[in-house]
């Protein structure tokens, strides 16, 4: 009895406490942020959206490519399928690791000599790119991508993000030779092509090289190019790229005299309905930091892409009577792609204009075009990315506008605000189609001549499935 007394003493004793301390606490003023706490949760709040940019990116390879070009093949093919798009996310990832980080985003531009051509060895083996320890202070250092601001995300959010485009790009390319590339070629033709070509291009565009925007060395005395998440890197230079590999491998065995459709739009719609969300991280994500820029490529992306998808479905109405789910993948697809370069340049209305332009010239370029010069881009990486990333480079010049991103200072940007940037779009595009075209030709050239291009015939009748992988997509009991 004793103890229930003392326990309501106790209790009586805090209310009384908490009564007289809540005016005290209510009189109390929170501390004013500080500059320093104010940038350092920015930084948190930027490096937390670039690693879930980092994600979604890595997202689109797979399940969202592999899935959009697995239903795309033919089903004794679609294992050979998958197993490109996941194996290049392990093998472009080491190879990112090892050196490619290092000559894309390595040395200073800025400076004479070799620096604007290609990236040194400063991040070999992620050196300086990790997190280290100070042995004068005794403090963990973080390396930032912009030097002594803390709301930066750290240079190795960085490093990963851009990892995420060195992975999907040459799976972009196996759209061009699926179903009858070997497995080994395919493995060796994306080390080279990645080091030499990939390389290479982003170090000009995004490291301050010869195409990057207002570059002291921009080539042909233009000034350079505006490329916010990819048209040139990613997409031209794929889909170029994909274009001599279909051209120098030759057609499948059959290709116009036997049906070969798709063999699951299932997969196909759901892979392109996965590319279109982790798109948002490719494009918005290109503005590595979460701010309005960031909001205005994740806008522009999503209305791009809604127009692609009614432009070619549109088209195939218009022409064939009907729209199909084909028809819609593709052109969402395709208005992703021709946004790419403009993301953070441009308003949701141009980019709704951009998305519905390539829907239709997407759509003439892989049934118009590519049946009357009849090469086999088997899964239209060309129509859709080579000319969807020019289309979208070219028409940046003409809708960017300081509105969005004043990346000039002030100065008009875009044709239609009375800029000047359209002469650089057009030059990009041109040493993109140009370097793409001739490094790719060179690499499947030598490639051919030391170990091979094609399955055997036997092997590509049987399926890359059973030939390359031992293995089979379905078993049917």
């Amino acid at each position: 009895m004793l103890h229930r007394k003392v326990l309501a003493l106790a209790v009586c004793a805090g209310v009384l406490g908490l009564m007289f301390a809540v005016p005290a606490w209510a009189n109390e003023e929170p501390a004013a942020p500080t500059a320093e706490s104010v940038a350092a949760a920015a930084g948190a709040g930027n490096n937390a959206w670039m690693l879930t940019s980092c994600a979604l990116v890595l997202f689109m390879t797979a399940p969202g490519l592999a899935l959009f070009y697995g239903g795309l093949v033919r089903k004794k093919n679609v294992l050979s399928v998958l197993m490109q798009c996941v194996f290049l996310m392990g093998l472009m990832t080491v190879l990112w690791g090892l050196y490619g980080y290092s000559l894309s985003f390595g040395g200073d531009a800025s400076k004479e000599g070799l620096s604007r051509w290609i990236g040194n060895g400063d991040h070999l083996f992620m050196n300086g790119v990790q997190h280290s320890w100070d042995e004068a202070t005794g403090e963990r250092v973080v390396p930032l991508s912009i030097a002594d601001d803390p709301s930066s995300i750290p240079t190795l959010t960085h490093m990963l993000f851009q990892g995420m485009f060195f992975i999907i790009t040459p799976a972009l390319i196996c759209g061009a030779f699926a179903e009858r590339m070997k497995f080994s070629t395919m493995v060796v033709f994306s080390i080279l092509w990645g080091t030499i070509v990939y390389c290479p291009l982003c170090h000009w565009v995004w490291d301050g090289g010869i195409l990057a925007f207002n570059s002291e060395f921009a080539i042909f005395d233009s000034r350079g190019a505006l490329d916010f998440a990819g048209g040139t890197v990613v997409h031209i230079s794929s889909g170029t790229s994909a274009l001599v590999c279909a051209l120098v491998l030759g057609k499948r065995l059959g290709f116009g005299s036997q049906p070969m459709p798709p063999h699951n739009l299932t997969y196909t719609v759901l892979g392109a309905a996965m590319l279109w969300v982790g798109w948002f991280g490719f494009n918005a994500g290109s503005a590595l930091l979460a701010d309005d820029i960031a909001s205005a490529a994740f806008a522009a992306t999503h209305f791009a892409a809604a127009a692609g998808a009614l432009g070619w479905a549109g088209m195939e109405w218009i022409t064939r009577g009907k729209p199909s789910t084909l028809g819609a993948a593709s052109g969402l697809v395709a208005g992703l792609v021709c946004i790419t370069p403009a993301a953070g340049f441009v308003t949701p209305m141009p980019a709704l204009i951009m998305g519905l332009a390539a829907g239709v010239v997407c759509f003439y370029a892989c049934t118009t075009i590519k049946s009357k010069f009849g090469y086999d881009d088997s899964l239209d990486a060309f129509g859709v990315h080579g000319i969807g990333g020019t289309l979208g480079a070219v028409l940046t010049g003409v809708f960017a506008t300081r509105a969005v991103w004043d990346i000039d200072n002030g100065n008009p940007l875009g044709l239609l605000e009375g800029g000047d940037v359209l002469t650089g779009q057009v030059i990009a595009v041109a040493v993109t189609w140009v370097f793409s075209i001739v490094m790719t030709f060179i690499i499947l050239k030598v490639l051919d001549a030391a170990m091979g291009l094609r399955v055997s015939q036997q092997d590509e009748i049987q399926g890359l499935d059973l030939s390359q992988h031992g293995e089979e997509g379905y078993i049917f009991l």
